[in-house]
């Protein structure tokens, strides 16, 4: 009996190294185009957000200066609600990372205190070791531009559940530069702990200049909450573009980095490549003479 021979074709290693090179190489360039588009998308966004959190930052300050001028903006919160401001999208360096850790910190000094957190992001960082003190969660935060009308549904809901039964604390990113962000804890007593004020000599001039009307005052406080969780979210959704915008020109340079390293490296394969079939071709031709 005749064995049939079936002849093995060898693959030249040269050329699937070409080919494993250039696939990768398209691969990146892909990645490039990317990158760049979400850096010119997040700087078309910084402007309109830096606007946003400097109208909001004066709100906010107008809004909790009943805090600093009866001295109650550093009172010390024992069992606090903190109210994480992140969101849902990534790609924007640190930022969420160090809400996580600073919660984490403040959760653990704290463990009979809650959290409730804006943002999938953040979520997903505390909810596996922190998962009994998560009151609250919120999904969609920050979609689009912080709005006024969002920050009320946000701070209604955490009022109406009743969890800042000794005040919250707003866990957020502070805008310093395009650059730069500052993870800032915003504590926000309870209207009974202004009311409570009066019984200390020092602050019953200053707060004889405000009215304390308890009904009133409950209304200004939930206005002071709601303004300050609007003030956190732009300061975050400007931080978060700004490091979106940043992330994407490092990973733009990176990517265009190893675009030239990897070319420079076809190059010099594909250049191998002819010249040991050019050595082929002549070396056959010799024999043939």
């Amino acid at each position: 009996m005749f064995k049939r021979i079936v002849p093995v074709v060898q693959q030249t290693r040269g050329m699937a190294t070409l080919k494993e090179i250039q696939l990768r190489l398209k691969s990146i360039q892909n990645i490039a185009k990317i990158t760049k588009s979400m850096k010119m998308i997040a700087s078309t966004k910084v402007n309109k957000a830096q606007r946003t959190m400097e109208n909001a930052r004066v709100y906010g300050k107008a809004s909790t200066a009943l805090l600093e001028h009866t001295e109650t903006a550093n009172v010390e919160l024992t069992k606090p609600v903190y109210v994480t401001v992140s969101s849902d999208r990534g790609l924007c360096g640190g930022i969420h990372s160090s809400l996580a850790k600073v919660t984490k910190k403040q959760l653990i000094e704290h463990p009979e205190s809650t959290t409730a957190v804006l943002g999938l992001k953040a979520r997903s960082k505390l909810q596996y070791d922190f998962s009994k003190q998560i009151a609250v969660s919120f999904d969609g935060v920050c979609k689009y531009t912080p709005s006024w009308y969002e920050a009320a549904l946000v701070a209604d809901t955490i009022l109406t559940e009743k969890l800042t039964k000794e005040g919250s604390v707003i866990v957020y990113n502070s805008f310093k530069s395009v650059v730069a962000f500052e993870t800032t804890l915003f504590p926000v007593p309870q209207f009974k702990t202004i009311l409570d004020a009066r019984k200390l000599f020092v602050n019953l001039a200053k707060l004889s200049a405000y009215e304390l009307d308890e009904e009133v005052l409950a209304d200004y406080h939930e206005f002071m909450f709601a303004n300050s969780v609007y003030w956190a979210l732009a300061e975050g959704y400007a931080s978060e573009i700004s490091a979106r915008r940043s992330a994407m020109e490092n990973a733009t340079k990176n990517a265009d980095e190893m675009i030239k390293k990897l070319t420079l490296v076809y190059n010099r394969s594909r250049q191998a490549v002819i010249t040991n079939d050019l050595c082929d071709i002549i070396t056959g031709a010799s024999a043939l003479e």
